[in-house]
């Protein structure tokens, strides 16, 4: 059996040593994010989403991640700003880890082992391919922007595609199905 998701020690973006087991009950949105990339436009989507749900119980996490053609350059300090002034965001965002590759965060070696394969695959990889990336093969993240949803008891129930926009009906309809669990 393998460590719960909230076992696994982290650092917040300010470098505070922390882990996932302070969201204990809460449904989680595990996001793995980037400033420069073609998604980053996201974090608008995630920070409403965040905001009309975390009273019922929903918490966004914002994981930057430097994975896909270097589109997470900066310093803890930079996103942080960049994550502020641009988009307003108040959910907790964490320092940045790896997501895919040798280097993976023991966060993501579970949450892909309990969920390979994400949700609304399809547009996103062909994309990726039309751009002359080699996408990363299942169980491994896609790209930046990539969402596990975690439930209230810590296990990995869904994964979806990065290009899943936070108002998407099935994500909307998973999340709201995790809070009423």
């Amino acid at each position: 059996m393998t460590a719960s998701v909230y076992d696994i020690p982290l650092t917040t973006i300010d470098g505070a040593a922390t882990s996932l087991a302070d969201y204990r009950g809460k449904v989680l949105l595990v996001v793995n994010v980037a400033s420069k990339c073609g998604l980053t436009p996201q974090y608008e989507g995630l920070e409403k989403l965040y905001r009309d749900r975390k009273d019922a119980g929903l918490v966004v996490l914002g994981f930057p991640a430097n994975n896909f053609n270097g589109q997470e350059p900066g310093s803890e300090d930079e996103i942080k700003q960049f994550c502020s002034l641009n988009f307003d965001v108040s959910f907790p965002m964490f320092s940045k880890i790896s997501v895919a590759g040798e280097d993976i965060h023991p966060l993501y070696q579970a949450l892909t082992a309990a969920q390979p394969q994400a949700t609304g695959e399809g547009p996103m990889r062909e994309k990726l391919v039309g751009f002359g990336i080699a996408p990363n093969e299942p169980p491994a993240v896609l790209w930046n922007f990539e969402k596990f949803l975690v439930g209230k008891d810590g296990s990995v129930i869904g994964r979806f595609s990065p290009d899943t926009a936070a108002d998407n009906e099935a994500l909307l309809a998973a999340i709201d199905a995790a809070l009423a669990a």
